[in-house]
């Protein structure tokens, strides 16, 4: 991207927004979920360890590394519910990918956007293995920040166009409907859980709250269903009946991380579930019939954040769309790091005179 290799290449928020609207935000999805895929059906490449959080009253603070031997990245991410009361976002991120031969950075960016469009992806492409197929109709319960993402990315990837919208707040899903307008989607908004789900082929669960939650009651989930659980995602906070999982194949994204964090911290440690990977790769099966329940139950994994670094560092070059930091020091002889400190503090040479 740039030929110092001591100046980090960094992605603003600015520049994030400028990237998704000079790309088109379903073609961003689109794009996206392929790097995903590409990267869960390499899998095995990729170092993995469950994400390396710090819990409090109020949030969680995580770190998310990996590497797949060539490129390492991490992202740093909050969950704080409570953010929102106060003007925040919920989640906020920023992220970096550097060379594993010399440790140097390549880029840095801002990924709290970035993480709502790799999370939106990443159930789309879990999707189109695990939803019944020519699902059209799809219930978002929880219209905070992250479902326009996920309509859009169904809508890009899948062709869902009907959209089911409830929120124990009004508000949130009159701002969905109005930031969707002119998408292609027909949406109703409706008063319940219930009324939510009646006729969907597909239910995102979507909430924020960090508590044991029972946002889908067990008579609220007929036969043939893909649930897309999202809202679950740390320890002590879930979205779903404990007999909806008994009814349904569960499909994760790293087991060891999903059985801390996600639904399925709610059953036995030998449940049976199935790393999306296998599917994407042909080692397991996905949805097998018509009444199959498929339940995603995602909790984010550094795999798509490595994901949706690369993509962008891909994507931003030759745009402009990054500013260039001064990160690495760069001493005239690497062990003379002290005295480049010393050569900072003198001044300048004089403009010679020209007579």
């Amino acid at each position: 991207m740039i030929p110092n290799l001591n100046i980090v290449p960094f992605v603003s928020v600015d520049h994030m927004m400028k990237l998704v609207l000079h790309i088109g935000v379903e073609r961003f999805l689109t794009e996206l979920a392929d790097y995903v895929e590409e990267d869960f059906r390499r899998w095995e490449a990729f170092d993995k360890t469950p994400r390396l959080a710090t819990h409090s009253a109020e949030g969680v603070i995580e770190l998310m590394p990996t590497s797949d031997g060539r490129v390492y990245g991490f992202k740093y991410v909050n969950g704080h519910p409570k953010n929102a009361r106060e003007g925040r976002q919920t989640v906020a991120a920023f992220g970096v990918l550097s060379d594993v031969g010399n440790g140097y950075p390549v880029l840095m960016s801002e990924m709290t956007i970035l993480t709502a469009l790799r999370t939106a992806a990443t159930s789309a492409v879990a999707a189109r293995h695990l939803a019944p197929p020519g699902a059209r109709c799809m219930a978002i319960i929880g219209n905070g920040a992250q479902s326009e993402f996920q309509a859009l990315a169904f809508g890009a990837l899948l062709g869902v166009r009907s959209l089911r919208l409830y929120d124990i707040d009004p508000g949130a899903s009159e701002k969905c409907m109005r930031n969707l307008r002119g998408r292609g989607f027909d949406i109703v908004p409706c008063r319940s859980t219930e009324e939510a789900v009646e006729g969907a082929d597909i239910i995102t669960t979507v909430t924020a709250d960090k508590q044991y939650a029972t946002i889908l009651t067990d008579n609220m989930v007929g036969a043939g269903v893909h649930i897309n659980a999202v809202g679950g995602d740390c320890p002590g906070k879930t979205e779903l009946h404990r007999d909806i999982l008994m009814r349904s194949d569960i499909f994760v994204e790293y087991a060891p991380q999903t059985r801390i964090e996600g639904e399925i911290q709610q059953l036995a440690s030998d449940h049976p579930v199935t790393e999306l990977w296998k599917v994407m790769t042909g080692q397991a099966p996905g949805r097998r019939s018509p009444r199959q329940i498929t339940l995603f139950d995602s909790v984010g994994f550094a795999v798509e954040d490595f994901s949706a670094l690369r993509y962008v560092r891909d994507k931003v070059a030759g745009t402009g769309l990054y500013e260039n930091l001064d990160m690495l020091a760069d001493p005239d002889e690497p062990r003379d790091l002290f005295g480049m400190i010393l050569r900072a503090a003198k001044p300048a040479a004089a403009p010679a005179r020209i007579a």
